[in-house]
This record gives C-alpha cells, structure tokens and sequence, in this order.
C-alpha cells in the first residue's frame, strides 16, 4: 500500500472522509489511518494541510462540466451551473472550500480559461467577461452555501417546515415573514427552482449587456 501512494491517491482519500464525516473531521493523522500509513508519509506527496485542501478543491472543480464548443453562451453558463450544483450535491464541503480558495491547480485554471474564452466568444469585452464569470460563481457558490445552511433535508416536508414558522411567529409579529411563509406552504418551490429563478435573472441582465 505504501509503494502505491501518490498525491491523486491521497486527495481523492481525504475527499472520501470529508463526504463521509465532514471537511472538519479532516485531518492528517485521520488520513493517514485511512490510507494505511503514519501521518508523517502523507508530506511525501502533499506539501501539508493547505496543498491538500488545495487539491480536493481542483479535483472537485474537475467534476463541473465545462462549456461545450458551440454551444450558445447562456445554455452553456446554465448548463455548468446546473453541473456544480450536482457535485456539491456528492460533495456537501465542496462549495465553502472552493469559494475559499483561489484557482491554482491545473483543473481549476482549465475551468477557468474555458468559461472565460466562451464569455468571450459570445462578444464580451474582457473586463465583462471577468465580472460575468465573478457574478455568476458568487451566485452559484453563495445559493449553495446558504441553502445549506437552513439544514432542512430531502427527507424533510417543507410544507410542514413553513407551517412550523408560522406557528412560531406571535400574532401580528413580522408580518412580512409571515405573508412569505404563508405563501410558501401553500406553494412550496424546492431548490432548484429557486435556483433557476435567481440564475436566470442574471443570465437576462448579461444578455442585456450583449443586445
């Protein structure tokens, strides 16, 4: 087992303990049980804890799917942010640890460079280009981050959940959460429609900037 350690080896072991028990339970020593090995022979192949995180976050990013040559712009902006929400979906960590992190590693810059080059082929200038790349991966990391954070679950109704708030708002006590969460146990959206609906109002106003 250790004559057959490398570095690929190693950071696809730590994104398996951190699909498992969570990016925090993440540690050198609990790798190198893991693997099979002393903490101390996973520095052969990473640098220490940053480079490995670094690695799990380019290994992730070469999940996304990467816009399609010929493919319009906006299917294919829709279509990559579709394909992200599918990894974090596998990889609940992943989202926090890539916003987190600049791209260095050799996916992460590929993803970049072909995001940016279909931006610019569809007749961005540069300097739009980058913002359009920055809105959209804030909208995308940041929609996930905090759809995270409400913590409700598939398993969970949240028909019931609405309900529950409402119950716990005192009568005449914030009444616009109240008329929201009203509305919302009448016709509850799941996630990927409130993802849709945020995702496509930025994809209109991008438009916009083209016309």
């Amino acid at each position: 087992m250790r004559d057959t350690l490398n570095r690929e080896r190693v950071v696809r072991a730590a994104m398996d303990l951190a699909d498992e028990r969570g990016i925090e339970s993440l540690t050198m020593r609990e790798l190198g049980r893991r693997l099979g090995v002393e903490a101390a022979s996973l520095y052969n192949h990473v640098a220490g804890k940053d480079d490995l995180l670094d690695g799990m976050a380019d290994l992730v990013v070469a999940e996304i799917d990467l816009p399609s040559y010929g493919v319009d712009w906006k299917e294919a902006m829709r279509r990559r942010a579709v394909s992200a929400r599918e990894v974090f979906s596998r990889h609940p960590w992943a989202a926090g640890l890539i916003d987190s992190r600049g791209p260095s590693g050799p996916c992460s810059l590929s993803y970049v460079d072909r995001v940016l080059g279909t931006l610019l082929q569809a007749g961005f200038s540069p300097g739009i280009a980058a913002n359009a790349f920055l809105a959209l991966d804030s909208y995308i990391y940041g929609f996930e981050r905090q759809w995270s954070s409400l913590s409700l679950g598939a398993a969970v109704d949240t028909t019931e959940a609405a309900e529950e708030v409402l119950a716990a708002i005192p009568q005449g006590a914030y009444p616009s959460l109240a008329c929201v969460a009203t509305d919302y146990a009448a016709k509850p959206y799941g996630d990927a429609a409130a993802f849709d609906f945020g995702l496509g109002l930025i994809l209109a106003s991008l438009e916009r900037l083209l016309e």
